[in-house]
């Protein structure tokens, strides 16, 4: 008796202890299902330069198994089975649709089918999140914020452990991690696009910001990434103006931009031609780093109707073994006119719901995710496979919902 005396008073809780809500171990579970669908875009390249060797077969396990395991996760957390009608996930189900079908005739069609099970899945995953797509908290954007936070913080330290190897001909990448410098820059603009709009809108401290994007910025700097830099600046304007009758904090910062940028040009021009230019001549920049070669070819290439309209299944977005580093010609390439069709859709709708969604922080965040996509699809591939790209554009899709006027999660 006494032994079981004992045991009892070990399981009775203690004076002060408080279980978990089910709501908040919910919310907790969500917020992993995100961050696994963020490690599962985190691309392993086995020939990266990397400060402490990973083996090939682990990288690729971490990276490809978060996404089973965020399969399984958000199946445990969404019960009942729930799902909201959404118009971008209907087009994200057609894409995966039709790439299923264009991969079936692929040369390599192992790998194509491959890539587009893993875009089924990716979709599946997104819409079985869509019961927290209207949450006033801003769930997803909080936690999509926190992993590019997490993200950069590898860089950075790879950086302050191995100064010399964290620069990739003279551009930072990710050696903890191997992250091409393309998508250090890619996760530091957007991160301080998020940041920006966030404080803005009144939803972020002003220290966390402030350190944010003391941090953010000069990374992007240090990566010498044009495109992200550019579609920074725009989706930036955009959100910007879309809460500037709104918001004073608006108002200031582009009163700050503004005489920043009238400082910078007159003092500092040549140094911003120099970064611009990257070491390249007017003829190298003239062809876009050579990816104006790989594009002619692409449009060049005879392919039937079919492959016309359909593609030649999902691919590496490679051309010959060059990057085709254009979404719009990669997509064309992958999955045809149909296919880039389809991610003009996504991307038109995102910007009509959020053009017709109130002045707030949600159409603001949409605005420059959308904005900074649209610039960034010239150069970046990722709209019509399991990417970064692809899984901002969901987030901005799900600021633009409706909400109910009785929320029930």
């Amino acid at each position: 008796m006494s032994a079981l005396a004992t045991l009892g008073s070990r399981l009775t809780p203690k004076p002060g202890f408080r279980p978990v809500p089910p709501e908040r171990r919910r919310r907790r579970r969500v917020q992993l299902v995100w961050v696994l669908m963020v490690m599962n875009v985190l691309t392993f390249f086995p020939e990266s330069r990397l400060l402490v060797p990973i083996p090939s077969a682990l990288g690729r396990l971490i990276a490809q198994g978060s996404l089973v395991l965020a399969l399984l996760l958000v199946l445990t957390v969404n019960r009942p089975l729930r799902l909201r009608p959404s118009v971008f996930i209907f087009l994200a189900t057609l894409l995966v649709t039709e790439a299923v079908i264009s991969s079936l005739r692929a040369e390599f069609l192992v790998g194509a089918l491959y890539r587009s099970s893993r875009l089924m899945i990716f979709v599946v995953v997104l819409w079985l999140l869509s019961p927290w797509w209207t949450r006033r908290d801003l769930l997803l954007v909080r936690t999509h914020l926190m992993m590019l936070w997490a993200v950069i913080g590898t860089v950075v330290a790879g950086l302050l452990a191995s100064p010399g190897g964290a620069f990739i001909d003279d551009r930072l990448s990710g050696i903890l991690w191997p992250i091409p410098a393309t998508q250090v820059g890619h996760y530091a603009a957007m991160a301080t696009g998020l940041t920006a709009v966030l404080w803005m809108a009144g939803l972020l401290r002003r220290e966390v910001a402030l350190v944010s994007v003391l941090v953010m910025v000069p990374v992007l700097l240090l990566t010498h990434t044009r495109t992200a830099l550019i579609a920074l600046l725009v989706g930036g304007i955009v959100a910007g103006l879309s809460l500037f009758t709104a918001r004073s904090r608006a108002r200031r910062t582009f009163a700050i931009a503004i005489g920043v940028f009238s400082v910078g040009a007159l003092t500092a021009g040549s140094a911003v031609t120099t970064w611009l230019a990257r070491g390249q001549d007017t003829e190298q920049v003239a062809a876009l780093t050579g990816r104006k070669l790989v594009w002619d070819a692409i449009l060049a290439q005879p392919r039937s109707t079919f492959e016309t309209l359909f593609g030649f299944g999902l691919s590496n977005k490679s051309f010959t073994g060059l990057p085709i580093d254009s979404n719009w010609l990669g997509t064309y390439y992958d999955v045809g006119l149909l296919g880039a069709a389809i991610n003009i859709a996504m991307l038109l709708f995102v910007f009509i719901a959020a053009w017709f969604t109130p002045q707030g922080p949600r159409r603001a965040i949409a605005l420059f995710i959308v904005a900074y996509c649209v610039v960034a699809s010239f150069t970046e591939t990722g709209l019509s496979e399991a990417s970064p790209y692809f899984l901002e554009l969901t987030l901005a899709a799900s600021l633009v919902y409706p909400r109910p006027s009785r929320e029930g999660i």
